[in-house]
């Protein structure tokens, strides 16, 4: 393995430059081979990988040379592949592929077709190097490679003022989460003394640190995480992040950037686990977010942004999971989310195609049997995404729960099983909305309905059988494969909070049944509003104007954000620029120069150009040094 593991992150890198170099006088209409074919490799190379590391009692850790060597501070370039990776790598470069392939079609004909498949694959191999890291620094190499791809992608229409802003918005909000992550990764060296993962989690379960640093640095290595994977109160770029093509709505939101955070927090369960009280932030702030995103997802009408709100969710999820120590619970809703939210954004991106870029649901109605390859996968994917059996989301989703409710955090149960509910219905409002009931198409558009080309559909294929059987991947209890292959990374976490296997007990089988038929409720309360009642809606929402007003605008948070800190930080910039910038840097500067142009001007007046002036300064100089000297 350790011939061929740098390679993984190589061959998008190397498709990345030359296709950038090239590809706009050479490669034009086919850039897409180059970058495929890059994606192909490193999964196949990943499946190697995690074929080989199964069993493993160690990690294997590759050291290419000696990155940063100051004092105390060493730093290789090292790639550690175990358990938890090797999953990692095959949902990014797996789900990666499939996506590289999808748009093919979906960009086919765009002017900057060479230019957006240079950037996906500069995405894949930050992304892939952030899963590969050993330490630390690495890590936060590939962290902030990601983020500024994801400006790069998400302003890929950069003359849309929207795109542009989107972009900015996107990278400017991680910068915050990302700030207290750099912290934290300084406070994890002047602790540790090192940054190598394994031993910094050598030293923490041997109890070598305070709990009080711990806690310190676990709440600042969290902080990143709430930027990268979208938690409140960091949650605002993501929906607005729908600008991009929709190929990197799929690959941001489903298997790789969001989920950075999700992967950070897991890597680093032995420092979270000794801090048990951070443990409980995350818990709490991921199940708030997830039904507080939920109901944002009900009153939205762009099909992009109800899938922008789920991801924000189904993220809230994972933290949720994260903060009752079920780690590898937590990877497996992952592994599914990859699958079904793929699934969904790309075949939202069929709907939008075949409508010629049409993405307001309220446009939409009757493509049910005019697009139906898009419909059929779209549906598994929205059972997936509801949690219905035996669909990929129903197994993660219910382990969630499962969990939660076994450490006894009765009320994270509830409001999960409340977000579950409203999950379900907004879901199929989408699909209802979308597919069924009479055409809302204007006449434009309903001359312009088509199916998606092949080079759209199998990828879309593809994930659907995934979302429909990937679930049977992590089947409860003693029964989990990826629980049971994931157990050798996180058994020391789970010795230190005193976490043991498993087995199903009745009440595990209840609280299946109880999760099934409350989302069944959200769809069928979905199926009334939406195909039966088509009036309901509007009589619904004029009786509650004001609290879907609120709803609609996001609860207004980013109108709070831009009457306060935004507002703050350009008024403050203001007056720095005039009082201080303009005033005392300028003001210096342009008083230095006044006083030279002064005595430029008053030594000018010495300069008469007449030769008895010059001797009778040089006989007064004279007379005055001697003067001077004799009376001293």
């Amino acid at each position: 393995m350790e011939g061929y593991i740098w390679l993984i992150p190589v061959l998008p890198l190397a498709a990345f430059v030359i296709t950038l170099l090239f590809g706009k006088w050479w490669i034009k209409e086919h850039a897409h081979w180059l970058p495929i074919l890059a994606m192909a490799g490193s999964f196949g190379l990943s499946l190697a990988a995690f074929v080989q590391i199964r069993g493993a009692e160690e990690p294997v850790v590759v050291e290419l040379w000696r990155w940063f060597s100051v004092g105390s501070f060493q730093v290789p370039l090292g790639m550690q592949v175990d358990q938890l990776s090797s999953v990692m790598l095959l949902v990014v470069s797996g789900v990666g592929l499939v996506i590289f392939i999808y748009s093919k079609g979906y960009m086919h004909g765009d002017t900057g077709y060479y230019r957006f498949y240079a950037y996906m694959s500069l995405f894949a191999f930050s992304m892939l190097m952030l899963v590969l890291a050993n330490n630390y620094l690495l890590l936060y190499f590939g962290w902030e490679a990601v983020g500024l791809c994801s400006y790069y992608l998400i302003g890929y229409y950069y003359h849309k003022p929207e795109a542009a802003a989107a972009g900015k918005k996107a990278f400017i909000v991680n910068r915050v989460g990302d700030f207290g992550f750099g912290l934290g990764v300084m406070l994890v060296f002047v602790t540790f003394g090192t940054l190598d993962y394994l031993k910094v989690f050598e030293l923490a379960e041997a109890g070598a640190v305070a709990e009080t640093t711990l806690i310190g640095i676990t709440l600042l290595l969290f902080m990143g995480a709430m930027g990268k994977s979208a938690q409140f109160p960091l949650h605002v770029w993501l929906p607005d992040a729908m600008e991009g093509p929709t190929p990197v709505s799929a690959l941001i939101h489903a298997a790789t950037m969001v989920t950075a955070g999700v992967y950070m927090v897991a890597r680093s369960a032995v420092l979270f686990a000794s801090a048990p009280g951070v443990l409980l932030v995350v818990g709490g702030i991921g199940t708030f977010t997830a039904i507080f995103a939920a109901v944002i997802g009900i009153c939205q009408k762009d099909i992009k942004r109800v899938l922008a709100y789920s991801t924000v969710s189904q993220l809230g999820y994972m933290f949720m999971a994260l903060g009752v120590g079920a780690w590898a619970i937590a990877i497996f809703h992952l592994v599914t989310h990859a699958f079904f939210k793929a699934l969904l954004f790309l075949g939202a991106g069929s709907v939008i195609h075949a409508l010629g870029g049409e993405q307001n649901m309220d446009k939409m109605g009757g493509l049910r049997k005019r697009i139906p390859a898009t419909y059929y996968t779209l549906v598994a994917g929205a059972l997936a995404l509801s949690g219905i059996f035996p669909f990929a989301g129903f197994w993660s989703k219910d382990d969630i729960l499962g969990a939660v409710w076994r450490d006894g955090k009765y009320l994270l149960w509830a409001v999960g099983l409340v977000a579950a509910f409203i999950t379900a219905f907004y879901t199929f409002r989408m699909i209802f909305l979308t597919f069924f009931g009479k055409s809302r198409l204007d006449e434009d558009t309903e001359h312009h309905v088509h199916e998606s080309p092949w080079s759209m559909l199998v990828p879309l294929i593809v994930l659907a059988v995934a979302s429909t059987l990937g679930g049977f991947l992590g089947l409860p209890g003693k029964l989990g494969l990826i629980q049971h292959f994931l157990e050798p990374v996180f058994a020391p976490a789970d010795h230190i909070l005193g976490l043991h296997e498993y087995s199903l007990a009745a009440s595990d089988y209840v609280l299946m049944v109880v999760s099934v038929i409350v989302a069944m409720l959200g769809i069928v309360l979905a199926w009334y509003m939406y195909v039966r009642r088509v009036d309901l809606p509007l009589k619904v929402g004029a009786r509650l104007q004001p609290a879907y007003r609120v709803v609609y605008n996001k609860f207004y948070v980013d109108e709070f954000y831009a009457a306060t800190f935004v507002r703050v930080a350009v008024d403050g910039s203001t007056w720095v620029w005039h009082r201080f910038d303009e005033a005392v840097i300028d003001g210096a500067a342009h008083g230095l120069a006044r006083l030279w142009q002064v005595l430029g001007h008053a030594g000018r007046r010495l300069q008469t150009g007449k030769v008895q002036h010059y001797l009778l300064g040089i006989f007064v100089g004279l007379f005055v040094i001697v003067t001077v000297v004799v009376f001293r």
